[in-house]
C-alpha cells in the first residue's frame, strides 16, 4: 500500500469526523464522505464540522464528498456510520478488496447481527477489523492521549497494514484478534449507559452507579462468552475500559438518555430532534431479544429495554432491579453452589 494513499471515512458525525481529523493531523490525506450536503460544503470550504463537532479546525489534509462511489478505490476505508445504516452504506460503497475498519457500536435492529456479519455479507472480498475503545470525539479530535483496540480478523498481516495507518503520537491501537469481543463491548456498554444516567437522573448517588458498572459489566462478560467473545477483551479498552468512560459523562449521548428517562422524560422525548445518534437505544431491545434467546441472564439491559419501550416509569424499573432474588455476585460461585447442592443430595 503506498504511504500516500488516501485513507477513506465512511461517516462526518462527530466521530468520524473526529477520527478524520486525528488521521490527517500528520498531514496522511483523508477523504470523509457525508451524506449531507451543506456538511461537505463547510468542511471543504472551512475545514469545520458545526453540526457535529462544534469548535474543532479540521486538518487541511481533509477533504469531505457526498460522492460515495469517491473512496471505492481507496485502500483502507473505516466505516463510522450508525450501526442501523451499515448495511446500506457499504451496499452503496460495494465490494472490493480493501481493509474496512468497522467503527459502529451496535446491533443490527431486527436481524440481531453483529457489524462484522453485516460488512461479511454486503462486501465478502474485503478484510475486516473493529476499532473500538474508550473515545469522547471532542478528546480524540483535540489531539489528547487516547486508547484503542484494533481487533483484526486477519491476524498479525492485517494488523500490520493497519496499525501504520491508524496509530498517531496521541491514538494508540492495541492488538487483538478478538473481533467478536471488541464488537460486543462496544455495543452492550451503549445500553449500560443508558442505566448509569438513569441511576444519576433518580439521584441514586456514586455507590449506586458503582454497583451498576459492576454488575453491568458481569452482563457484558456473560453475553460476550455466549457468542465467543474472549473474557480478556472485554476486560479490556474496548470493554470495561469505555465501560468506565461512558458511564460517567453527560458528554456521552447514552448516558444523556439515560439521565432524561431518569429524571421522568419518555424515551421518544428525549431522542426528539438529536443529531447524533444514541445507539444503546437501538441495541438494546435486540440484546435483551437474543439473551432471551440463548438464556443469558442480563437484567441491566432488560431494565434499560422495559424503559425505552415505555413500559414503566424509571423508580419502579430501578425497585424491581433491587427486589430480584438474592444471590451469589459471580457466575462461578452459583456453578459451586449448584454443584454443592447436588453432591449434599
Amino acid at each position: 500500500m503506498s504511504a500516500a494513499a488516501p485513507i477513506g471515512v465512511l461517516g462526518a458525525g462527530a466521530w468520524g469526523t473526529a477520527l478524520a481529523a486525528v488521521l490527517a493531523s500528520e498531514g496522511r490525506q483523508v477523504l470523509l464522505w457525508a451524506r449531507e450536503e451543506a456538511v461537505v460544503a463547510e468542511i471543504n470550504r472551512a475545514h469545520r464540522n458545526e453540526a457535529f463537532l462544534p469548535d474543532v479546525v479540521l486538518p487541511a489534509s481533509v477533504a469531505a464528498t457526498v460522492t460515495i462511489a469517491d473512496l471505492a478505490p481507496l485502500p483502507v476505508v473505516l466505516a463510522v456510520t450508525p450501526a442501523q445504516f451499515l448495511a446500506t452504506t457499504l451496499s452503496a460503497l460495494g465490494d472490493g478488496r480493501r481493509d474496512l475498519v468497522l467503527c459502529a457500536k451496535g446491533i443490527e435492529a431486527g436481524s440481531g447481527r453483529l457489524m462484522l456479519d453485516v460488512a461479511r455479507e454486503a462486501m465478502p472480498a474485503a478484510a475486516f477489523a473493529v476499532l473500538s475503545g474508550p473515545t469522547f470525539a471532542r478528546e480524540v479530535a483535540m489531539g489528547l492521549p487516547t486508547a484503542v483496540t484494533l481487533a483484526c480478523t486477519g491476524g498479525r498481516a492485517q494488523w500490520q497494514r493497519l496499525s501504520p495507518v491508524i496509530a498517531r503520537r496521541n491514538l494508540r491501537p492495541y492488538y487483538s484478534q478478538d473481533a467478536i469481543g471488541a464488537e460486543i463491548g462496544g455495543a452492550v456498554k451503549n445500553v449500560l449507559a443508558i442505566a448509569c444516567g438513569v441511576v444519576a437522573g433518580l439521584g441514586l448517588g456514586e455507590n449506586a452507579r458503582a454497583a451498576l458498572i459492576a454488575r453491568g459489566f458481569a452482563e457484558m462478560t456473560r453475553f460476550g462468552a455466549a457468542l465467543g467473545g474472549q473474557a480478556e477483551t472485554l476486560a479490556g479498552l474496548s470493554g470495561l475500559g469505555d465501560l468506565v468512560l461512558t458511564c460517567a459523562s453527560p458528554a456521552s449521548r447514552n448516558y444523556s438518555l439515560g439521565l432524561a428517562l431518569g429524571q421522568g422524560m419518555r424515551a421518544e422525548q428525549a431522542l426528539a430532534g438529536k443529531l447524533s445518534v444514541a445507539e444503546g437505544a437501538h441495541t438494546a431491545p435486540v440484546l435483551v431479544a437474543i439473551a432471551a434467546k440463548r438464556g443469558i441472564s442480563m437484567p441491566i439491559a432488560g431494565a434499560v429495554a422495559r424503559l425505552l419501550a415505555g413500559e414503566a416509569p424509571a423508580a419502579a424499573v430501578v425497585a424491581d432491579l433491587l427486589a430480584r432474588p438474592l444471590t451469589a455476585e459471580s457466575d462461578a460461585a452459583r456453578r459451586h453452589e449448584t454443584l454443592a447442592g447436588k453432591v449434599r443430595r
